[in-house]
């Protein structure tokens, strides 16, 4: 840790303590005067464009928090200025890292529940917030806060493009003037259908359900529940008609109900070594700027839908 650059002086002076560092209160001074491999922007969403540019311009590699754009046009502005300095932009999204995310990928590859049709993606909170993340000129908002997370992973899981998004977002309890709720509804290059909401809700409902064409599996917190038709093909499937059995298993991989899932984000003693990898040049970044533009597109087109009333073609 070289330099910390923080407009409170009581965090510059916390930071000094703790790392032996130069501390500063502009970046640009920051940029001039260290000699930096990297600089991680965790700054309100509406700064991270200007500057992540700054950086890159200044011949620095540069690590952005979620969202790492607040929208798909900032998205390109950073991506072409990544080009023309040739130094690494690195948006952060690490629930691609989430150990829920790599438990269903080894469930739908053991072919457990045959082939995936439908993906449910949900978080559920009562939690009131009073910062900048409530206000729209801050970038604020639950769409582009959880959206990240919410609406990546499942896309991610799926493995596939989407051509189509229906989005529906609302203010509920949060002040400020932007949403605490939204909903989104997408369908992929091969008509896997994705459902991601966050919501206002008590807890206990699953945070994911994955229905595929011999069962489903539910997800709460770091609990793995699967329920499977007994018929082995749909040839079977009549015999049974609409009163099949269903056979609830344990996780097909590992026995029992309830798993250490681990960081179900991604653990930042996993995804630092792999940033230092890859500005390193060792291995390529697992999050590219393609994957991650497609992400600001389809955050924008929940938000398009959102004001239209109607489906947005990607």
């Amino acid at each position: 840790m070289t330099a910390v650059c923080d407009i409170d002086a009581e965090a510059c002076e916390k930071a000094h303590k703790r790392f032996g560092c130069e501390t500063y209160k502009n970046y640009t001074d920051m940029l001039d005067m260290q000699n930096l491999d990297l600089v991680v922007i965790v700054t309100r969403s509406d700064q991270h464009c200007q500057m992540a540019c700054d950086c890159l311009e200044a011949g620095v590699n540069v690590l952005v928090t979620k969202p790492w754009a607040v929208n798909t046009g900032e998205a390109k502005r950073m991506i072409s200025a990544s080009k023309d300095s040739g130094k690494m932009l690195l948006p952060w999204l690490p629930a691609r890292w989430g150990s829920d995310l790599a438990r269903l990928r080894e469930l739908i590859a053991s072919g457990v529940i045959g082939k995936v049709f439908q993906v449910r993606r949900s978080e559920y909170s009562f939690g009131i917030r009073n910062d900048w993340q409530t206000l729209k000129k801050c970038g604020g908002g639950y769409l582009l806060n959880w959206g990240p997370h919410l609406v990546d992973q499942p896309v991610q899981l799926i493995g596939q493009k989407v051509k189509s998004v229906y989005g529906h977002m609302k203010q509920v309890i949060n002040p400020g003037d932007v949403e605490d709720v939204f909903f989104a509804v997408m369908k992929t290059e091969n008509n896997v259908t994705i459902v991601s909401e966050y919501n206002i809700c008590t807890p206990y409902l699953p945070n994911w359900v994955v229905q595929g064409d011999k069962g489903t599996i539910f997800v709460n917190n770091d609990s793995i529940l699967i329920h499977k038709a007994k018929f082995a093909d749909t040839a079977d499937a009549g015999s049974y008609g609409d009163e099949a059995e269903i056979e609830i298993a344990s996780d097909a991989i590992d026995g029992g109900n309830t798993i250490n899932m681990g960081n179900r984000y991604g653990d930042p003693m996993v995804v630092y070594p792999h940033i230092a990898q890859a500005v390193r040049g060792e291995v390529p970044y697992m999050v590219t700027l393609e994957s991650a533009l497609h992400l600001s597109e389809i955050l924008d087109a929940v938000r398009k839908s959102d004001q239209t009333g109607e489906a947005v073609r990607l």
